[in-house]
């Protein structure tokens, strides 16, 4: 028994979604290895809903791989046609990692800036340079203040 269970409403709207996508996974004749079933866990947390080919010819045998994959990947059986098994697991959110973290607005941050040499034969030259709030970074790798904005010279009514 799989662990998500779908509404038929969300399976449908699931299989239409995976109308347009090409096999990622494909289960050859050695059946269903521990390396495919990492293939197709990479998969689903990649994609979210993915296709899979199963290359065999006995249909109790594609039934069984396929209940296995989603008892063993905690995902939700969508559509099994031919030799094609449709499988679905919401993907999971991404946790940043300690050095990354989101900037509040506006300050300074840190920025690498690349020089290439001019003869293409030496190494580039790598500054790490503070950025400020009002700043930006040139194409050139110059730091240039931002623009004061221009006060408006109309004369008033």
């Amino acid at each position: 028994m799989p662990a998500i269970e779908l509404t038929t409403a969300e399976r449908r709207a699931h299989r239409a979604d995976a109308h347009h996508l090409d096999p990622v996974v494909m289960i050859g004749g050695d059946g269903l290895t521990p390396a495919v079933v990492k293939e197709t866990d990479a998969a689903l947390k990649a994609h979210g809903l993915i296709k899979v080919r199963v290359l065999g010819d006995d249909r109790a045998s594609r039934e069984a791989i396929y209940a296995q994959l989603c008892d063993q990947l905690d995902a939700a059986p969508i559509q099994h046609i031919g030799k094609l098994l449709v499988l679905w697991r919401p993907i999971p959110e991404k946790i940043p990692a300690t050095g990354d973290r989101e900037r509040a607005g506006p300050g300074p941050r840190e920025v690498t800036i690349l020089k290439f040499s001019k003869n293409g034969s030496g190494r580039p030259e790598i500054k790490r340079v503070k950025v400020l709030g009002n700043q930006r970074v040139t194409p050139g790798g110059l730091v240039k203040r931002a623009k004061k904005r221009m006060e408006s010279k109309k004369k008033p009514d």
